[in-house]
């Protein structure tokens, strides 16, 4: 949703969507729990499509109640603003329930707006006694998911090319560094609602360049080589941005689809910096380009049977990982809860390999020795785990309620050996699981140790190799203390509690949500970094913390820094530490 009213402190606040992963956003405030789904999985799940202004083409079924073309037109734009992200582009269902019109025209218009006034037990917002929406709006509501849902158009390599741009070609660019930076460790921080990044230097903690982006840009990835960042928006415009440049700026850039989330580079020994790839959330594909100009190569869709063996038409693409075992992408799909291993090796006999994980893929990373790559099918409460060596389903673990584990976190834990862990939306607790299956066999793909955190709400944990910390943030719990801290826990005594760092009390900040996001180590893994977030009228901040001491550092402020979300140290995105 582009903007929802929360009430912190008899303030009316209006806060732009939460960024990350499946366009993180926070749904109207719910004066009582659902049944069975947290308010912060509502907030989670209730995202919003940049799509709600494109052309779409306008089936109006005769047999719904009447509207105007201008009524038709609003509605659109809010159920993209909306409601798309719960049910999908096409309305056939996500992990909302479906709103086709065999189901919609049965029910009524006055039944409609009684559901989409007061919500539902299962999960729906209360949009008209929220305040979010109107008496009007919600009439309108009703009619319009009456009406055949618009089809959005396609985007092909014509759509691609028309939008591609060579900056500055390769054969312009450095051929050595030209700057003094220490390039390890700079941070790649999104600027969200200023539809930027900024590139601090991790050293001085100051800004280097702030650039032009995607809107909402949702992950930053490191060429093998650890020249080039790649950075993807919403509205599925990707950047590439050569870190040897003087001044660090975009050489060449793309828009691939209407939505996007997911980018990655070829990292395989003797294809680095080759490729490039990225999924989009509509139309339902992923694109592969060359890595150094972004020119597409190659298409393909994702459409086809879901785990369960029912046919959907728009499984939107989650996060893909490069194989450090073989030259290939492992690319997951999220309604389908299909992961794809795509062979990068002759682009037009490609071979792809198949494997049924679980309903509905998100978000993940790589054990610490590359070969594992977990990854969360968040509304199924499993982790699925790829083995990237053989290629092969190596287990499916049951969780928690609704994972979220970002990249996760890899560490060993005193008594199960190597584990890595997620934490979860939907409750306080955090599942560690062995990673060990030569030398911990029993403990191997499995929930070892559960921890109880301060709250659900999470969407990122984090640790380093050279620390003994681990740290877990709470960004959509409801209680403010606990959105605007942090929990810490010794990994060298799991059994002692957890310790709470007030991190938004640290940054100093004013009026505002001040919601803490995101922890990134830098590159020698002594210092923290947590993004405080508030809206775009209001300042923000990034707090850097001592990793040992657990004490602040320093606050990094500046007007420009305008709702930074997500950050991505260099070093530790190219070599996937965390």
């Amino acid at each position: 949703m582009p903007q929802i009213r929360l009430k912190l402190k008899q303030v009316t606040v209006a806060l732009a969507a939460l960024p990350f992963a499946v366009g993180i956003a926070l749904a109207a405030d719910q004066p009582e729990a659902k049944k069975g789904v947290t308010e912060a999985e509502v907030k989670y799940q209730a995202a919003g499509s940049p799509m709600a202004n494109e052309e779409m083409h306008q089936n109006i079924n005769p047999k719904a109640p009447p509207m105007t073309e201008a009524e038709f037109t609003k509605g659109r734009q809010i159920y993209f603003q909306r409601c798309a992200g719960c049910h999908g582009v096409l309305r056939k269902g996500a992990t909302g329930k479906p709103l086709t019109t065999d189901k919609t025209l049965v029910n009524g218009t006055e039944y409609l707006k009684t559901f989409i006034k007061y919500g539902s037990p299962a999960g729906m917002p209360n949009w008209g006694t929220s305040g979010e929406l109107t008496d009007q709006e919600v009439d309108l509501m009703a009619r319009y998911v009456q009406q055949e849902p618009p089809t959005p158009p396609e985007y092909g390599i014509k759509d691609m090319e028309a939008t591609w741009k060579v900056v500055v070609p390769p054969d312009k660019r450095p051929t050595k560094k030209m700057n003094s930076y220490n390039i390890d460790n700079i941070m790649s921080v999104t600027l969200r609602d200023a539809g930027q990044v900024a590139l601090i230097d991790g050293d001085s903690k100051k800004i280097i360049s702030i650039l032009p982006t995607g809107y909402a840009v949702h992950i930053s990835r490191m060429s093998a080589s650890g020249r080039y960042l790649y950075v993807i928006g919403r509205d599925a415009r990707i950047n590439l941005i050569d870190l040897w440049m003087e001044k660090p700026d975009t050489v060449a850039e793309i828009k691939v689809g209407l939505e996007a989330r997911s980018v990655e580079t070829s990292k395989y020994k003797g294809y680095e910096d080759k490729y490039a790839i990225a999924g989009t959330y509509w139309p339902p594909q992923y694109v592969i380009m060359e890595g150094d100009t972004l020119k597409p190569l190659n298409i393909v869709s994702t459409r086809g049977m879901t785990v369960d063996n029912e046919y959907h038409p728009e499984p939107r693409v989650a996060s893909i990982v490069a194989s450090h075992f073989h030259p290939e992408f492992v690319v997951n799909a999220k309604e389908t809860g299909k992961i794809m291993i795509v062979n990068y090796e002759d682009l037009k006999n490609l071979k792809t390999t198949t494997i049924d994980g679980a309903r509905f893929l998100h978000d993940g990373g790589f054990d610490t020795t590359g070969r594992y790559f977990l990854v969360a099918a968040n509304a199924s409460n499993k982790i699925a785990v790829v083995d990237t060596k053989e290629d092969k389903l190596a287990g499916l673990v049951d969780v928690g309620k609704t994972p979220h584990p970002g990249r996760g976190a890899n560490f060993v834990d005193p008594k199960f050996g190597p584990v890595w862990a997620t934490g979860h939306l939907g409750d306080e607790s955090i599942s560690l699981i062995g990673t060990d299956p030569e030398k911990h066999k029993d403990q191997a793909w499995k929930v070892v140790r559960t921890l109880k955190g301060q709250g659900g709400g999470s969407l990122f944990i984090k640790t380093h190799p050279k620390s003994s910390n681990l740290w877990v943030d709470t960004p959509l719990n409801p209680d403010a203390k606990l959105s605007q801290s942090v929990a810490v826990w010794d990994i060298n005594n799991l059994d002692k509690p957890f310790e709470v760092i007030p991190i938004a009390e640290w940054s100093g900040l004013g009026e505002g949500a001040k919601r803490v996001v995101q922890p990134e180590y830098n590159e020698d893994g002594d210092e923290v970094w947590f993004s405080v977030w508030s809206a775009k009228n209001q300042e923000s901040a990034i707090v850097v913390v001592d990793d040992k001491t657990r004490k602040l550092k320093t606050v990094i402020k500046d007007p420009k820094l305008i709702t930074p979300t997500g950050k991505f140290n260099v070093h530790n995105t190219q070599h996937d530490i965390y």
